[in-house]
């Protein structure tokens, strides 16, 4: 009995050592701590004088300029739980005139017990936001603790685009374009619904809804040259997925998924069926993606262009080289330098990169 515990031990470590070795390790980078002693990252981005707005999912927002933290006071009341709080956070495109800031997080407020993922902004005046405005509450409200989302996203055209997960709710709400979760949502930049949405005409639909079928989107970004938005989203075991993100599309979120329930049963038995819309790219196993970003500087010289995503569970920088809209390639960037949460590409051309119980980091190629 006593061999037993050590040899399964070992056998669990060689699964996790030949699943995380999947992709081969880039060597050539390194990284500088920019911004230190943080716990959870959950997003941030640069103000134009090139400091940095800090999102902590337990509920603090933090301005880091010349080396030194403020917090920023005016929040309302964040609701934690599991994997919902403070989230995500963008700069309104036209921030140096209206100062507006952006924000994702889970909040009680509303319908039935629990929280659920909302979308406000405010207007930043030194460190202090004032004129809080919800712009889109999703509901009801669940005690679930999972799939929350959440990222943000301005589009070329100025619409906002954003992520709500299922909510640990799959068999009702990512095919129900009636019900919130499990969906990408495009709204005007003051909340107003775009005349233009795909379900605007479609009665009890909800009208911000831009896609539907997803479980629980963690990275959106816009792509450099198309304006296209790209986003990634965690499977089940197995089967994240990145997808482009088309007006009126059903991306298949739980009838077809190339992942299978943690205990190792299936909840389904096809991957692909008409009207439903493939990956981009899927992981098997998963990697647990959050954070996305292109390359769009010359600052890495051949890596311009590539694709960068997070992975919680490896705990690396997954760069991905694309052609024709295929991923042809992937490599680990800072292989185990801990629970990559979140990128952006600074003002400067250079990666930023946030790590959990690390910090903000600046990658660098060597």
């Amino acid at each position: 009995m006593k061999l037993k515990l050590p040899i399964i031990g070992v056998i669990l470590i060689c699964i996790l050592t030949c699943a995380q070795n999947k992709n081969p390790a880039n060597l050539k980078n390194d990284y500088e701590v920019i911004v230190p002693n943080l716990n959870m990252p959950w997003g941030f981005t640069f103000l134009p004088d090139g400091s940095i707005l800090i999102t902590e999912k337990a509920g603090e927002l933090i301005h880091f300029k010349n080396n030194k933290k403020t917090k920023i006071i005016g929040l309302p009341e964040i609701y934690v739980r599991g994997q919902g709080g403070f989230m995500d956070i963008t700069l309104h495109p036209d921030f140096k005139n209206n100062a507006l800031v952006y924000f994702s997080y889970a909040s009680s407020e509303g319908e039935g017990l629990g929280g659920n993922t909302t979308i406000a902004f405010a207007k930043l005046k030194e460190h202090k936001l004032t004129d809080w405005k919800v712009l889109y509450k999703a509901k009801p409200n669940s005690r679930k603790g999972q799939h929350f989302g959440s990222r943000l996203q301005f589009d070329n055209k100025g619409y906002l685009f954003f992520s709500i997960g299922d909510r640990g709710n799959r068999e009702e709400n990512p095919q129900d374009i009636t019900r919130d979760c499990g969906k990408i949502y495009r709204i005007n930049d003051d909340g107003t619904i775009p005349e233009d949405n795909p379900f605007i005409d479609k009665k009890q639909a909800k009208k911000a809804i831009y896609s539907y079928g997803h479980r629980n989107p963690q990275g959106m970004t816009l792509h450099p040259k198309t304006g296209e938005i790209w986003t990634h989203e965690h499977g089940p075991k197995g089967g994240d997925e990145i997808n482009i993100i088309k007006a009126g599309k059903n991306y298949g979120w739980p009838v077809i998924s190339y992942g299978i329930n943690y205990s190792g049963t299936k909840f389904t038995e096809i991957t692909e069926k008409e009207g439903m819309e493939q990956p981009l790219h899927y992981w098997d196993p998963s990697i647990a993606p959050s954070g996305m970003a292109f390359i769009n500087s010359n600052k890495y010289g051949a890596w311009k262009d590539n694709l960068l995503v997070g992975s919680l569970k490896f705990q690396y920088l997954d760069m991905c080289t694309l052609k024709d809209n295929k991923v042809v390639k992937e490599e680990r960037l800072l292989d185990g330098i801990g629970r990559v949460r979140c990128i952006e590409q600074g003002p400067n051309g250079y990666i930023y990169v946030g790590v959990e119980n690390l910090g903000i980091v600046k990658l660098l190629k060597q």
